[in-house]
């Protein structure tokens, strides 16, 4: 238990260099029996079991519903803090998903970009400021001292599971740092976190065209 927390600590300054990094490249449209193949893989269907089974976490189907994808991304940052302390009570590890494994999981689990509405790039840069990103992540050279800059060009801004991927990765680190600091842990609601990438990916392309 301790092992994981300390890698986890230890690791905050690591998660921003792995935030703007290429991971495995998705070739060709998501595979829904490959996700389902990771979800077991991972062990997801330990704690999420089909309605009416035993597990602690929620039941499959309620994780597996048609749903946007950036609307996934956001319940599985919601989603981290207790997973996190269930894997820590049990010694166990941070599963590690790549943006492919990603993208196959939010295919099992009926995540389609159509259902996402077009992002609102005022709510987006609000959100930024309301979920107190800046205390720790920086925004064209302000705030916090974790780089790189949000305002930078990221891989990780390119699709929704790649998002989703990077903020697997991210969020138990950040959960961590925010506990130390005193900082409320973010929580995202309807189509905020697609609001929020949709307004970094707008900054991006500004500061390219510079």
């Amino acid at each position: 238990m301790r092992r994981l927390r300390v890698l986890l600590v230890v690791g905050a300054g690591a998660c921003a260099a792995l935030l703007g990094s290429e991971r495995s490249a998705v070739s060709g449209p998501p595979d829904p029996e490959a996700g389902r193949a990771i979800f077991t893989a991972k062990q997801c269907d330990r704690c999420h079991a089909p309605r009416g089974e035993p597990g602690a976490g929620p039941a499959l189907e309620q994780l597996r519903r048609p749903q946007g994808e950036m609307q996934l991304a956001g319940r599985l940052w919601n989603h981290v803090p207790t997973m996190f302390a269930t894997l820590d009570q049990k010694g166990l590890e941070w599963p590690r998903i790549t943006v492919a494994e990603m993208a196959g999981l939010m295919a099992y689990l009926q995540a389609d970009p159509g259902r996402d509405p077009a992002p609102d790039v005022e709510k987006g840069r609000a959100a930024l400021m309301r979920k107190r990103c800046l205390k720790c992540h920086r925004f064209r050279r302000e705030g916090g001292a974790v780089d790189p800059d949000l305002a930078d060009r990221r891989a990780d801004y390119v699709s929704a599971s790649a998002w989703a991927a990077a903020m697997w990765a991210h969020t138990p680190a950040m959960a961590v740092m925010a506990s130390r600091q005193g900082i409320p842990y973010p929580r995202f609601s309807g189509d905020e976190m697609g609001d929020l990438l949709g307004f970094l990916r707008q900054a991006t392309a500004a500061a390219g065209r510079r």
